[in-house]
């Protein structure tokens, strides 16, 4: 894999309209966009296509990258995960239930949802606390950004192993934690 400025040079040569780095990119990331698409999409032929339309997404807005602070793996991701859900929505159908009505009724958020939403996020982000830094920072990277365990076991000079046993104890205490 690439180091994170080789990615970020390929999506500025990308704003530049720079095919070769476009060809490039995809051989670099595809497999890790891939991903994302297959686990929200769960269909190899629609993430197979969606991987398709996000490199034209990527390739649409490499121009509107910017190196301040933004992982160029983390924008690409996103995308990928942004893409993929417009997906999913679009492919389910809107029946005539009275679930369906409500999501076209109701454009405004439902303050109790919404309280009950913060509530869970604070929840979440008391157990994170309870994990060691090193551990919170590996499961942020891994659930939030999108790295693999690879990527993770090289940014945090760890053996791969030792990485899936970062995150597999950690998942387990903050399971732990948000059960009781």
């Amino acid at each position: 894999m690439s180091s994170e400025s080789e990615i970020a040079a390929l999506i500025q040569r990308l704003a530049l309209r720079d095919r070769a780095a476009l060809a490039q990119l995809y051989n670099t990331v595809s497999p890790k966009l891939f991903g994302v698409c297959m686990r929200i999409l769960r269909d190899r032929s629609d993430a197979e296509d969606a991987l398709q339309e996000v490199f034209v997404k990527i390739w649409q807005r490499a121009d509107r990258f910017s190196l301040a602070g933004t992982s160029p793996v983390g924008w690409m991701v996103a995308i990928a995960r942004n893409h993929s859900i417009d997906k999913l929505r679009s492919r389910k159908p809107l029946g005539d239930s009275l679930d369906a009505a409500r999501e076209i009724a109701d454009t405004g958020r439902d303050p109790e949802a919404h309280t009950v939403l913060k509530s869970e996020g604070r929840r979440v982000d008391r157990c994170m606390g309870e994990l060691e830094a090193d551990r919170a920072d590996a499961v942020r990277n891994a659930y939030v950004e999108g790295l693999s365990y690879q990527e993770l076991a090289e940014r945090y000079s760890v053996p791969l192993n030792t990485m899936r046993t970062w995150l597999r104890r950690s998942l387990l205490k903050l399971r732990e934690c948000l059960d009781r």
